[in-house]
């Protein structure tokens, strides 16, 4: 069975400005909001990992939510990141942030304490139904030591409030088989800015991306060129970016793509909360030297 999806295309993993002093700079994350959309984005993720949102209060967690959900305006689909590995707290998070507007949520496996994949089935499960809203689910095993796999995706799309996933695992061919058991019941989006031409040349959807907090006209484009069967272009836009892609990964998302839009002039600070620090200067200067290489600085 088909699900209406919330996007298809790039989707930006937002990142969260903070002030040299570590507070939300809500004046920059307007300005991000307005950046994102002006350059042609599908939808904004809030909340996620690269908005560091593990390092946040409730209260912050969902005043990031409600502000991003207020600036987008409903130009684009604003998906919170209310994962967590208590599926109570989930719970709680996900009906506050639905309050506030926000178009879906985006549910992390549990991280720490993990789980079996049964736990798995029934912990989505008990979120989506609770929440009644749609939910994609977030496959990121190098942070959560979780991993889904293919038949419990299988098991999970059966819910109708589950409506698709962000794989992060790195595994294209897990991704493969997905999509193969599961059809059009469950949506896939590349995870990993890296890996979205093969993803979506398996018949992914589109990516939730860091890459495009800098460069979002271009992930769009290049998502766009695959949903329009142009793999020529999009396999252009691929190799010129690619470098970029995995530069944005030399250090701990998200240090190297804010020190990035800090180098671009989109946020005053670099300034990520402990226990995430600034990035060394040898990774600082080969960083640097991509940003001058795509005229980007």
């Amino acid at each position: 069975m088909a699900k209406e999806l919330l996007f298809t295309g790039a989707g930006t993993a937002l990142i969260t400005p903070f002030t040299s002093c570590g507070e939300i700079c809500w004046e920059e994350l307007e300005r991000l909001v307005e950046f994102q959309i002006e350059n042609g984005i599908d939808a904004l993720i809030a909340c996620g990992t690269t908005g560091e949102a593990a390092t946040m209060s409730a209260e912050e967690h969902l005043q990031t939510i409600g502000f991003i959900v207020e600036k987008a305006k409903g130009r684009v689909p604003v998906i919170a990141g209310t994962g967590s590995n208590d599926t109570r707290f989930s719970v709680e998070l996900s009906l506050e942030a639905k309050k506030l507007g926000a178009d879906g949520l985006l549910l992390v496996t549990p991280y720490y304490n993990k789980t079996s994949q049964k736990g798995l089935i029934e912990s989505f499960r008990f979120i989506a139904d609770s929440v009644q809203m749609p939910c994609i689910l977030y496959n990121v095993p190098s942070r959560t030591g979780c991993n889904i796999q293919p038949a419990t995706y299988q098991e999970l799309a059966g819910n109708p409030y589950i409506v698709a996933v962000k794989e992060a695992n790195g595994d294209t061919a897990s991704a493969a088989r997905t999509l193969a058991l599961c059809g059009d019941s469950l949506a896939v989006y590349s995870g990993e800015d890296n890996q979205t031409l093969p993803i979506m040349a398996l018949g992914g959807k589109g990516v939730i991306s860091v890459f495009s907090n800098a460069l979002p006209q271009q992930m769009h484009d290049l998502t766009a060129a695959m949903l329009q069967g142009d793999l020529d272009e999009a396999r252009r836009l691929n190799v010129e970016y690619l470098d970029l892609m995995d530069g944005f990964f030399m250090d701990v998302n998200p240090i190297p793509i804010k020190e990035a839009l800090f180098r671009m002039g989109k946020i005053s600070s670099n300034y990520c909360r402990m226990p995430l620090t600034t990035m060394p200067e040898e990774k600082r200067a080969q960083l640097e030297a991509l940003l001058e290489k795509h005229s980007l600085i």
